[in-house]
């Protein structure tokens, strides 16, 4: 059957889709100033704009994974399509935050169907020696998106208004519809049970530590807030417990991380996550507030990352199929947070635009030595029949990163700003350079919170040099990971 697959074409649908759903997970964070602006908010709601995405995409990221073996990933793929442009449209048309946000959980639902398709299918219908040239543009795509979000979301605030960044996505998802229908081939699937006590555990959890974090500074770290966060602490320690004794068939198949390869790629990719997620927040900050460039203005920065991550990431793929590792993503992840560090030193109010442009371009030889050794890496050693469990587990654990980051840097920049003095009600922050008298405070508390994820980064530099020698064609098949149940 397999040479019966246009792999090549079924790949290039795929990722259409996938990248119009990674733009949308950065590209509110150039629209931030001009969405509190329009609907009359605070940076505080804004940002739960992006986490109310993110956490509605992370959620259901470990059954929609299952979903897509039991029904076929190219059923599960279009009908997450469908949702996932109906609700941008519904975004578009929002005339207040609050259903601006409740769209956008509708919207990161549709993602959360599409995410583990396109990774199942590649693992699926490629061989394992053309694997990683395959993740190497599946990965081109996931960091050349969550880079270019931010350039696509100012030229569109500027020329169209914030609604646009939402509204584009209807044609685009026509087209992906379409591509998708035609070359995506149908593939065999698997019976399953579906573990509803795990969602709804994974569920509660996750949703009361991103509230506990993210809106710490609005309840003054009262004790209400401190409980929300100790609660979905426990609901998730539950979860992983219940996932353990659960003998049927858990929502997490924890026998997936026996593979030590499997188990640091997901470490990695969550630091992954949330790193990118949190650093486009304060740098759109500090470049339209501080600097008093426009939305597509602060956007052009980004453009050195972009470019090189795009250029560097496929011919990065290729390596992966013949290097090791770790001598291609730990490298990565050192440069990346030596950038955001060194970001954070020159992001001052009188700074040269190019100072700032050398450590973005950093970034960008960075991430493209991230995204596909990391996806080869995790899915490599796993049989095929758990192909979408590893799929979903690796694209959820992204997700849980990425939605803990935005809540992480949503707090510690409100913290930061209480910190210099600088009000966070909204009057300040909003377009336009802000008033004099508190510019240096703003600029030092967008610097600091640059610092986070930096910090974050060495948790995936060291979970990467700890990678092993990828299983290859000729070795030892790996076990059927799907038949080691973990014991209680």
């Amino acid at each position: 059957m397999q040479t019966e697959i246009k792999q090549w074409p079924a790949l290039w649908a795929l990722c259409l889709g996938f990248f119009m759903i990674l733009v949308d997970s950065t590209i509110v964070a150039v629209a931030n100033p001009a969405i509190m602006e329009d609907l009359q908010t605070d940076i505080n709601s804004v940002v739960w704009v992006t986490s109310a995405y993110l956490l509605a995409y992370a959620v259901p990221l470990l059954v929609t994974g299952r979903l897509g073996d039991r029904f076929g990933p190219k059923n599960l793929y279009l009908v997450g399509l469908t949702l996932f442009t109906a609700s941008s449209l519904w975004c578009g048309l929002s005339g207040n935050i609050e259903m601006l946000i409740v769209a956008r959980v509708f919207q990161g639902f549709g993602a959360a169907l599409m995410t583990p398709q396109t990774m199942a299918v590649i693992t699926r219908i490629f061989p394992p020696d053309k694997r990683g040239t395959a993740m190497g543009l599946w990965g081109a795509v996931a960091g050349v998106a969550t880079l270019v979000g931010p350039l696509a979301g100012g030229v569109l605030v500027d020329g169209l208004g914030w609604q646009w960044i939402f509204i584009v996505n209807v044609p685009v998802g026509i087209i992906a519809f379409f591509a998708a229908w035609r070359f995506v081939p149908s593939l065999e699937t698997h019976q399953h049970r579906f573990d509803i006590p795990g969602v709804i555990l994974s569920a509660a959890g996750m949703f009361f530590l991103v509230f506990g974090l993210q809106e710490g500074n609005t309840y003054d770290w009262s004790a209400l807030v401190w409980l929300s966060i100790v609660a979905g602490m426990i609901l998730l320690a539950v979860f992983i417990w219940y996932q353990s004794w659960n003998k049927n068939e858990p929502l997490l198949p924890l026998g997936l991380f026996k593979d030590r390869n499997f188990s640091l790629a997901n470490i990695a990719i969550t630091s992954m996550g949330f790193s990118i997620t949190a650093m486009v927040v304060p740098l759109m900050f500090y470049a339209q507030a501080v600097r008093g460039l426009s939305p597509t203005g602060s956007a052009l920065l980004m453009v050195p990352m972009a470019v090189l991550t795009g250029a560097l990431a496929p011919n990065v793929g290729k390596l992966v199929d013949r290097v090791h590792p770790r001598y291609i993503a730990a490298p990565g992840f050192l440069m990346l947070s030596i950038s955001l560090g060194w970001l954070g030193l020159v992001m001052k109010p009188d700074v040269a635009i190019w100072e700032l442009l050398l450590p973005i371009a950093l970034m960008g030889v960075a991430n493209a030595f991230i995204w596909s050794p990391l996806a080869a890496t995790a899915t490599r050693n796993l049989p095929m029949n758990a192909a979408g469990a590893g799929s979903g587990v690796y694209n959820t654990t992204r997700q849980v990163g990425a939605v803990l980051g935005s809540a992480g840097i949503g707090a510690l920049i409100t913290s930061r700003l209480t910190a210099n003095g600088v009000p966070t009600g909204g009057e300040h922050e909003a377009g336009g350079a802000m008033p004099s008298f508190i510019v240096d405070g703003f600029s030092t508390s967008m610097a600091q919170a640059v610092l986070l994820p930096a910090g974050v980064l060495l948790i995936g530099f060291v979970a990467s040099l700890c990678f092993s020698r990828p299983i290859r064609e000729g070795d030892k098949p790996p076990v059927d990971v799907e038949q080691q149940r973990v014991q209680a």
